[in-house]
């Protein structure tokens, strides 16, 4: 049901829902090269089991991994990297239907967000081609030895949903994710799409 303002927000996660692929990933193979991925990979798998099996915080598993494959770059070199993978890489995994229900909220004057686990450095750049779209990402420390918000998975992205826009009874919120990390979003819609 339309609320009575008739202002409607579209949110949309990124990974697995926009792409078709965890950027994450694929953006540290894209930026460290696919040896470098794989050691490193090998390095932290027995905490990446632990996270698997939920005996380790994802956020930590996660931040821990970013700061081993990023620690030592300059900031400047990880931006321009994260333009160069928006450029190269992440237009080939966004999904055609996605991008279509993005362009058909903004045609009907919705505000669109896009609200993420994975870094802004390169969430920001691949959604400038999907149109005016507010990402809401985890931020990274200058010295990218880690995060400086909490990483936005879970409750966290409603969290940061709130903090954009408060009057939680004054919009008709639209909702779309994949997986565990958007339930909390999803149960928050009115309209929740679980993307397969």
């Amino acid at each position: 049901m339309e609320k009575s303002s008739n202002r409607t927000i579209a949110v949309f996660d990124f990974d697995g829902t926009i792409t078709t692929k965890d950027t994450l990933l694929l953006f540290i193979q894209y930026a460290c090269g696919t040896r470098s991925f794989l050691l490193g990979m090998l390095l932290y798998s027995p905490l990446i089991v632990l996270m698997i099996l939920r005996l380790y915080p994802n956020s930590k598993c996660k931040e821990k991994i970013f700061a081993y494959f990023f620690k030592n770059m300059s900031y400047t070199k990880f931006e321009r990297l994260g333009e160069d993978f928006a450029h190269f890489a992440c237009k080939k995994i966004i999904r055609p239907e996605m991008a279509e229900r993005i362009k058909w909220h903004l045609s009907q004057s919705h505000k669109v967000y896009v609200i993420s686990a994975s870094i802004e450095e390169w969430v920001i750049p691949c959604c400038r081609v999907l149109g005016d779209i507010t990402v809401l990402a985890t931020k990274v420390k200058p010295d990218l030895s880690g995060f400086i918000s909490k990483n936005c998975y879970g409750q966290e992205k409603v969290n940061r949903l709130l903090e954009m826009e408060p009057g939680r009874n004054t919009y008709t919120l639209y909702a779309y994710g994949d997986s565990r990390g958007d339930k909390e979003m999803l149960a928050f819609a009115d309209f929740p799409t679980f993307v397969h």
